[in-house]
């Protein structure tokens, strides 16, 4: 059977909001994120994945996305990576587009647009464009030469205690696109920037608790037992992917993002691209975690595990909400990987570094990991084993042990 192809139609690209990634075919995604929606031709250049963003569904049409992802592809059949050649067009073309640049909006997209090629994250670009667009929407219409330092606090005020993470974030987008701005000349040269913490917003913004990033509140472990069960009566998509996340310590956007040709067995390895550090990393999957993966039906590699009911990718949302409705949403899905590090701490005597690596924590020196890297990969076999031994069994204090090797 041939590939399809065209398979959106205009209304669908309307109306959908649930976030998730929807094939038209021959490469080209709708890509929407919290509302937002942009096309993205996905490709293959020299054996990596790489994505090449079209615009917003509201500048481009289904059939303008057709077309340059036509453009693009036959750049491909030419031997010729479609990302660099957009890259030297608009370098030689740049004088004439910041001449047209006047308005913030107009310029944080410019921004985006010329950077966002060196971001490895699908999912970073898109909140960089949805806290933009959402947070700073004052900001768009006005000059990006006249942003001023109250401009910026009518923007920061109603978050900054209320969301103090998403406030912090958007403060520094806004600080970027505005350095840019200046760089490029469309501000003055000696004009501070409004969007700057130190000596500036940090006198002007109520104190608050410090971010503590990385935080996250976490189900103590000996509730995560009875929470897997209720999950495990929940046929959604969504309830399979926790369930996944949670057997196997995984971060959401590695679990979200895993494709059927990372899974070779009892193994899954996720390569450095996918991984927050920048380092591949395998996991051991136990007999209820291959189980989960059994019971959605192996794949062919490229496709996607976790799907939404369209087709499209499911997001971290759609886990959090399903934590929401089951009436836990006090705790967050990130969370999870603290519970499985506090039962590895209390309830077993493995060494703190096997649980370490289990996360995909770096542990000792280069030389070190690669020197010990197979007796590793076998004791965290043992780890991932009891922490599934533990989350199928009734609460238990006694300690599990680690076998000698």
């Amino acid at each position: 059977m041939g590939r399809q192809i065209n398979r959106l139609n205009a209304r669908f690209v309307q109306m959908v909001a649930e976030s998730g990634q929807y094939a038209d075919g021959n490469g080209l995604y709708l890509l929407t994120t919290n509302g937002g929606k942009r096309w993205i031709f996905v490709f293959r250049w020299q054996g990596k994945r790489r994505e090449m963003g079209l615009g917003s569904f509201r500048d481009v049409s289904l059939a303008d996305a057709r077309d340059l992802a036509a453009q693009a592809r036959g750049e491909l059949n030419a031997n010729r990576n479609p990302i660099d050649l957009r890259n030297a067009e608009r370098a030689a073309n740049s004088g004439a587009v910041e001449e047209s640049v006047q308005t913030f909006g107009a310029f944080a997209d410019s921004y985006i647009a010329s950077v966002e090629d060196g971001w490895r994250n699908a999912k970073h670009r898109q909140q960089w464009r949805n806290s933009l667009s959402q947070h700073a929407a004052a900001l768009s219409p006005k000059s990006v030469a006249e942003i001023s330092t109250q401009d910026v606090l009518a923007v920061l005020q109603p978050i900054w205690l209320r969301t103090p993470e998403t406030a912090s974030r958007l403060r520094g987008r806004i600080e970027k696109v505005l350095n840019a701005a200046k760089a490029r000349g469309h501000r003055s040269a000696d004009s501070i920037n409004p969007a700057q913490w130190r000596g500036h917003l940090e006198i002007l913004l109520p104190k608050r608790q410090r971010l503590t990033r990385g935080h996250h509140a976490a189900m103590p472990y000996s509730t995560v037992q009875d929470f897997l069960r209720d999950l495990a009566d929940r046929p959604a998509m969504a309830a399979r992917a926790l369930a996944f996340l949670i057997l196997t310590a995984g971060r959401s956007g590695e679990v979200l993002g895993a494709d059927w040709g990372e899974i070779d067995g009892d193994l899954w390895s996720i390569p450095a691209e996918r991984m927050k550090g920048g380092v591949a990393h395998t996991v051991t999957l136990t007999p209820a975690a291959a189980a989960i993966l059994d019971a959605i039906g192996r794949g062919e590699p490229g496709s996607q595990i976790f799907r939404g009911p369209r087709g499209g990718a499911l997001s971290n949302m759609a886990l959090a909400m399903l934590m929401r409705r089951m009436g836990v949403g006090n705790y967050t899905v990130h969370g999870f990987r603290s519970s499985f590090k506090d039962w590895a701490v209390d309830c077993t005597d493995f060494a703190d570094e096997i649980s370490e690596e289990a996360l995909a924590h770096i542990v000792g020196s280069r030389v070190r990991r690669a020197y010990r890297r197979g007796e590793a990969l076998d004791r965290r076999r043992k780890l991932m084993d009891a922490w599934a031994d533990y989350l199928d069994s009734p609460p238990v204090l006694a300690i599990v042990r680690e076998e000698a090797a």
